[in-house]
């Protein structure tokens, strides 16, 4: 995880109230997203992920992620999207972070199916937790979740989700990027 690591160190920092956000290329896209650092973090998911039916994501910057891994293992992938389709069997969720509440809308994924979640960053929680919430409503079988940057309280959120999320790196941030 070298390039991962090593572009969050470089991130910049701004602040959204009292919240200190890291402006990172697989988190906002800026400046450009490294083909090279990409591919590095989706073959570290690749290696240890289960089989799955589905590689569900959170648009927008879980695309990403789950288009390239979509690619390399051949599984399809399903966005969770900020936009209402009012298709059949369309589930809303109610998406409440640090800094903004909206819904999101979860279309193509049906009862028994095994997915694996890939998100971008864990930071309040708040958008993983209705998502999985929703899906074991929806009875959606989650078999992993992967989460590229964490910078949350990561039991907190297992425990209140009920099962293991995994990380590929740990930071704190205040007035820089730390390495956990």
């Amino acid at each position: 995880m070298r390039k991962l690591e090593e572009s969050l160190r470089k991130a910049p920092i701004v602040k959204k109230g009292d919240y200190n956000y890291v402006v990172h290329p697989l988190t906002d896209g800026i400046p450009f997203i490294d083909p090279k650092l990409l591919e590095e973090v989706v073959e570290e998911i690749k290696r240890d992920m289960p089989s799955c039916e589905r590689i569900v994501t959170i648009e927008a910057m879980g695309i990403p992620l789950a288009a390239v891994l979509s690619i390399k293992t051949g599984i399809p992938f399903t966005i969770i999207r900020k936009r209402r389709y009012g298709l059949p069997g369309e589930k809303e969720v109610l998406q409440i972070t640090g800094y903004s509440q909206k819904k999101l809308y979860i279309n193509g994924l049906e009862k028994g199916m095994d997915v694996v979640i890939v998100d971008d960053v864990l930071s309040t929680g708040g958008t993983l937790v209705a998502v999985v919430d929703a899906l074991k409503e929806m009875e959606v079988n989650i078999k992993a979740i992967y989460v590229v940057i964490n910078k949350g309280n990561i039991e907190e959120m297992e425990e209140r989700i009920g099962m293991k999320i995994k990380t590929l790196v740990n930071i704190e941030v205040n007035h820089e990027v730390k390495i956990l």
